[in-house]
């Protein structure tokens, strides 16, 4: 585990900087939200990309999820984005490439989720230590069975419902070459 905590710029309901940061995991105060990403990896074979999460991590361990994870200070959600999809899975998105697809508002958070099509899809994908244990690409016939059966963390396929009108022509057009 890292001894420096990861930092976020807080924000307000409006999404307008505080001037203030806090750890990732520090809770946060009634009207304060932190920004965070989620990435949909499709390829031109129409899959989607997704990582089992770590057995040993605190909420939904051994479940399976997309790439997600925390806007450090100073980045904008495309920056963070594009970060943890490399730390995750050694793919290199260019922030330009991404496709914000919706921003939710959650209790605390924004959560910003955002496509991103990958043609050159490496043939391994680099597993993050401590945050990943295994790497797969699927069918989105499979990945909804897999949240169906309860294989997905609850929250990433909720996220899964909320995008997927907008997902859906991304995964068809890639997937006629």
């Amino acid at each position: 585990m890292n001894s420096v905590p990861e930092m976020q710029d807080i924000y307000d309901e409006n999404r307008k900087p505080l001037g203030k940061t806090a750890p990732r995991w520090e809770e946060r105060l009634p009207g304060e939200y932190s920004l965070y990403i989620s990435v949909w990896v499709t390829n031109g074979r129409g899959e989607l990309l997704i990582t089992l999460r770590d057995k040993n991590k605190k909420y939904c361990p051994g479940q399976w999820e997309n790439t997600g994870g925390a806007v450090l200070v100073g980045e904008t959600s495309a920056e963070g984005c594009s970060r943890e999809l490399f730390e995750e899975t050694g793919i290199a998105a260019p922030k330009d490439k991404l496709i914000l697809l919706e921003t939710h508002m959650g209790r605390n958070t924004f959560l910003d989720t955002f496509a991103f099509v990958c043609d050159d899809a490496p043939k391994e994908i680099r597993l993050q230590p401590g945050e990943t244990d295994a790497a797969r690409w699927v069918s989105r016939a499979e990945f909804e069975t897999m949240c169906e059966t309860g294989e997905v963390a609850p929250p990433i396929a909720e996220c899964y419902s909320r995008v997927k009108p907008k997902l859906e022509p991304l995964l068809c057009i890639h997937n006629t070459k």
